[in-house]
């Protein structure tokens, strides 16, 4: 088959361009064809489409997503533009549809998180239309985020984040979201959890050069905070561990860019580094080895790391706690609601925190950085805990079935050769 992957953005290391990178490489090893289609395309993720209407950063979606979302009625125009913007996206959707021959959409967080509201719209349309089979697979939903809280158009986010359609079926990726699905828009879903490979396990990463690139010594400690730069990922958890760790070598390293929420979480980060006279560097990988470029990978980040930090607040499921188990790293984790529920039952062993650090916390941290063998038995548990409950053919079991036909089990048709 030919699967189409659809989205805002499938660059960098975000969760859903990881998973969904990863969910190709399932499907590539089965003989399928995955192309791509969304507002930024990385290297990787080809071939494909890339239209840049369709990327959340879009000026125009940027407007749009501040009409919709806040008190009183929306301004008089956006009514108007959002159906301009859903009608050039779904058509540049169909003609990237018929020019791949398509035979089954898997739409990537564009059905659940109105971040670009006319794409979801667009991809909702285009399903109810052409009868194109599909999986929506949600790593985010609406009611979980407070800035999309207080909408002005609910009746089109009821329309689309998500839909309820015949042919489109749903994965979540962890057990709270599909109860809640269930209860609010009585839709049944799949339980798909964030993955990595266990079964072949990670290529080694190169810490001397990650350390290079970011300007660290080989001497210093690195607390790795390997998340985007947003309030809900908890950084000055981790400049606060550092303070009280009280290490001169110390030195706190985010291993994402800046900017997918604005900058001002960023200055805040930096003058409370300052405050606490803690060395805080930004320094942005790569997720996998791309041409052309000397930018150090994830691979290299967990290398450096002498203890991954990760004191999130909230997590759609947490791709970066189950690298540090997939890299055998030592990591401290806030037990954020989808930890609880999800992971921690398993038996992996962090270093954990309920909300704030605690003096045993700070204790347990300080004992594995003075010596780090002491974490190797708990990163090998950690480890086959992960290739019990988080590995790919956790994904070829639950995810390839609902690719295998359409909702009464029989063969998809070509619709890829009617979508038009």
């Amino acid at each position: 088959m030919i699967v189409a992957m659809v989205g805002t953005r499938f660059s960098g290391t975000d969760g859903v361009s990881l998973e969904a990178a990863k969910l190709a490489a399932i499907l590539e090893e089965q003989g399928q064809h995955v192309v791509w289609f969304a507002g930024e395309l990385g290297d990787r993720f080809r071939p494909g489409m890339v239209h840049p209407p369709a990327h959340f950063r879009h000026s125009v979606n940027r407007r749009l997503e501040a009409s919709c979302f806040g008190d009183g009625p929306p301004p008089p125009a956006t009514f108007r533009t959002l159906r301009e913007r859903t009608d050039e996206l779904k058509a540049a959707l169909r003609r990237f549809l018929r020019q791949h021959r398509v035979d089954v959409m898997v739409a990537q967080n564009a059905l659940c998180l109105p971040m670009q509201i006319p794409l979801g719209l667009a991809v909702a349309e285009t399903l109810a239309e052409t009868g194109l089979p599909a999986v929506a697979h949600h790593h985010d939903f609406v009611w979980e985020r407070e800035r999309f809280r207080r909408p002005r158009v609910p009746e089109l986010l009821r329309a689309a984040f998500p839909p309820a359609l015949a042919g489109l079926r749903h994965v979540v990726i962890q057990s709270a979201a599909r109860d809640e699905l269930a209860r609010r828009r009585g839709i049944a879903a799949t339980v798909l959890p964030n993955v990595m490979d266990f079964e072949r396990g990670p290529q080694a990463g190169d810490g001397r050069a990650f350390r290079a690139a970011a300007g660290l010594r080989p001497d210093d400690v690195v607390l790795l905070q390997p998340t985007r730069v947003v309030p809900r990922k908890g950084i000055e958890t981790t400049l606060h561990l550092a303070h009280q760790l009280a290490d001169p070598h110390l030195k706190v390293v985010v291993s994402h860019h800046e900017g997918d929420e604005g900058y001002a979480y960023g200055r805040l980060l930096r003058q409370e580094a300052d405050r606490l006279g803690v060395s805080l560097t930004f320094a942005p990988v790569s997720a996998a080895p791309a041409a052309g470029t000397a930018r150090p990978t994830l691979a290299d980040a967990y290398a450096a790391a002498d203890l991954v930090c990760y004191p999130s607040r909230y997590e759609g499921f947490g791709n970066a706690l189950l690298e540090a188990f997939y890299h055998r790293r030592p990591v401290l984790v806030n037990r954020y609601p989808v930890y609880r529920r999800d992971i921690a039952p398993t038996g992996v062993e962090c270093i954990e925190i309920d909300g704030r650090l605690s003096a045993g916390a700070v204790d347990r941290a300080a004992k594995v950085l003075e010596d780090p063998g002491r974490w190797r038995t708990a990163g090998e548990r950690n480890y086959e805990v992960g290739r019990r409950h988080f590995s790919f053919e956790v994904a070829r079991r639950r995810f390839l079935p609902l690719l295998a036909g359409s909702p009464n089990g029989s063969p998809p048709p070509p619709v890829g050769r009617r979508a038009g």
